[in-house]
């Protein structure tokens, strides 16, 4: 039976706050973005059409005449495409001016006319219509969404709470900015450099022309040209060996020991590509701090329509979701956001009054979510300051729970989100599928006494993703070690005691339960866990954990994939194990009655497992 919501008291509810009742709330949902406006589906086309635009270009030579050096502006184009695609996502409206760059670029190499005859050119033009008629039915949809969310609050605005007033937005994302700026700016630095280190002294250097006598490609897989010139022959690493056909001529320059290919003069990828990731995550971060600190603003500008809702803390995720008012039992979410509590300064001295007592509480608290084993957070009256609608921010105040005796203000970090159908609602789909599990009383009635052991394998889906990472650990080891010894040994060494635990647990995972307690085993033992010490029986994360009291709890992971189960229709196997454990725990008349041999106990398939990689790496040795 589901708890009432927490109240809020009549005094933290501005005089004439209408509720955001069930019709209004649907009649907003209904001016959500539809399906196909998705972020998702537009990235899609655009990524696609991107790759295989590029894959399709011409690649202009590397002469004499026009050596590949630095190309500043394909860099400042990348980052341009970089960003849209991540403001397709996010920012909507950044993600129109980043579009109309790239079209504007796109324009300018002659993209508009070789659409008329190349497929890849005509497809991205078409992935950028789709993409932009995404992004403006987006923003109307926001519109719609604002407008009926005025209509729902009426007349009543109040200011907001004075801890919603001090509350900043983007100081963060300004210093993360700053940081990767300067990292971009370094590597601009540097590529400068390494441009202005050729140019001195290929300045004072001797140029010959001399002929291309061999393509080859080195044990690092690199290719290399060699050019004989002045009776002399020299070796250089080259990017595109086509452009050097065995025969041909090729300019160099030549300055003592050091030589150098006039058409390729000087590899700085590297650099560049610090310059352009730098560039991209810091303009982004910019962006997205400049965005925060606007929306904050306009709250903290003028009095804000009021809504009075239901609130509750997602279970695994930590978002906020909001329910109409008159939806008690929180059945039919409306829209999600993450937030932040926000204090008033002048309170900041308040939290060392209360003692040591609040702090252990709390502490308790923190090591329940962290174990798993926190009951799940309450519904609870709110009332939202703001206007509600796709990506606007948002404040609201509410108790955290029936212990609390003052009222919490939090205000929203992340955009909000509409709950609709589809993609966009499977993270509550989730939260529903975590928390409110099936009850005791329906799973034990379905369950019949049995004087014999209990016993629960792995099957199906889990041993298949068990032999899917079998076979990523047998790659993983035959790629660390096809090479000479090098630091990517580190990360066979680092990795694999992970890979075999997690197959291991898939491939043989078993729970046997008999008249004392379970038999759990694992990767690399049996434990015993009887049934006065067990506290919990839970599936989460594709594992299944049993608390213990005083101890910490057992885990079996992973013991298959819910996900994929439920989308091919089919009860997960794990689920339904942690279930029927909860009603024989809950249900003592339901415990076999005998106690388990020992065959029924199971063996870790762990320290066989090691001997099989042993072998393996062996093998692969002695084979290459």
């Amino acid at each position: 039976m589901n708890r009432p919501p927490v109240p809020l008291p009549a005094e933290h509810i501005p005089p004439g706050t209408a509720e955001w009742r069930t019709p209004n709330a649907e009649r907003w949902l209904a001016a959500a973005p539809a399906r196909w406006a998705h972020p998702l589906w537009t990235l899609l086309a655009l990524v696609a059409s991107l790759v295989w635009d590029i894959a399709e270009a011409p690649v202009a030579p590397c002469t004499s005449a026009d050596p590949c050096g630095t190309d500043w502006p394909g860099l400042g184009m990348a980052v341009v495409l970089l960003l849209t695609l991540y403001w397709v996502w996010r920012q909507p409206r950044l993600a129109l001016a980043g579009l109309a760059a790239a079209l504007t670029g796109f324009a300018v190499e002659g993209g508009f006319t070789s659409a008329l005859g190349e497929p890849s050119a005509l497809a991205f033009l078409m992935a950028a219509a789709f993409t932009t008629a995404g992004l403006i039915h987006r923003l109307a949809a926001a519109g719609r969404q604002r407008a009926w969310a005025l209509e729902a609050a009426g007349p009543v605005a109040q200011p907001l709470p004075a801890a919603a007033r001090t509350f900043r937005r983007g100081r963060l994302s300004f210093i993360m900015a700053a940081l990767l700026l300067g990292v971009a700016g370094f590597g601009c630095w540097q590529v400068q450099q390494v441009a202005d280190a050729y140019e001195e002294r290929a300045a004072g250097a001797t140029h010959l022309s001399g002929r291309v006598t061999a393509l080859e490609r080195d044990d690092d897989d690199i290719d290399i040209v060699e050019v004989e010139a002045d009776g002399r022959s020299h070796r250089f690493e080259t990017a595109y060996p086509e452009d050097f056909p065995v025969g041909s001529r090729a300019d160099i320059v030549v300055d003592g020991d050091w030589a150098a290919l006039v058409a390729e003069p000087y590899d700085a990828i590297g650099w560049e590509l610090l310059a352009v990731a730098g560039s991209v995550t810091g303009l982004a971060f910019l962006a997205n701090g400049v965005d925060g600190r606007k929306r904050s603003r306009r709250l903290r500008r003028e009095p804000l329509p009021v809504l009075h809702v239901l609130v509750r803390e997602g279970h695994d995720d930590g978002r906020t979701w909001v329910f109409a008012a008159d939806d008690p039992e929180g059945l039919r979410p409306i829209l999600h956001f993450h937030s932040l509590y926000a204090f008033e300064e002048e309170e900041e001295g308040k939290e060392d009054e209360d003692g040591g007592d609040a702090a252990v509480v709390e502490l308790d608290k923190i090591t329940e979510i962290l174990k798993g084993e926190d009951p799940p957070p309450p519904l609870r009256e709110a009332v939202l300051y703001g206007v509600p609608y796709a990506g606007a921010e948002i404040v609201f105040v509410a108790f955290d729970d029936e212990d609390d005796v003052e009222v919490s203000v939090q205000c929203s970090v992340t955009a909000v989100k509409p709950v609709g159908p589809g993609l966009m609602e499977r993270g509550q789909r989730r939260h529903e599928r975590k928390n409110p599990q099936r009850p005791c009383d329906e799973i034990a009635a379905g369950m019949t006494p049995s004087a014999a052991p209990r016993t629960w394998t792995a099957h199906g889906f889990s041993r298949a993703v068990g032999l899917g990472l079998l076979l990523v650990q047998g790659g993983g080891i035959w790629a660390a070690l096809e090479d000479r010894p090098s630091w990517h040994w580190l990360w066979l060494a680092v990795g694999l005691p992970w890979l075999v635990t997690t197959v291991a647990t898939a491939l043989t995972w078993r729970v046997t339960t008999d008249r004392d307690g379970l038999w759990v085993t694992g990767a690399w033992r049996v434990r015993r866990v009887p049934w006065n010490v067990i506290t919990s029986v839970r599936h989460s994360g594709d594992g299944i954990r049993i608390g213990r009291a005083e101890d910490s709890s057992v885990e079996l992971s992973p013991t298959g994939w819910a996900w994929l189960e439920r989308r091919l229709g089919r009860e997960p196997h794990a689920v339904r194990t942690a279930e029927e454990l909860r009603a024989l725990l809950l249900h003592p008349e339901l415990r076999p009655r005998e106690e388990a041999p020992a065959g029924r106990q199971g063996m870790p398939a762990g320290p066989p497992l090691v001997a099989l990689s042993a072998l393996w790496g062996a093998a692969v040795l002695l084979l290459l």
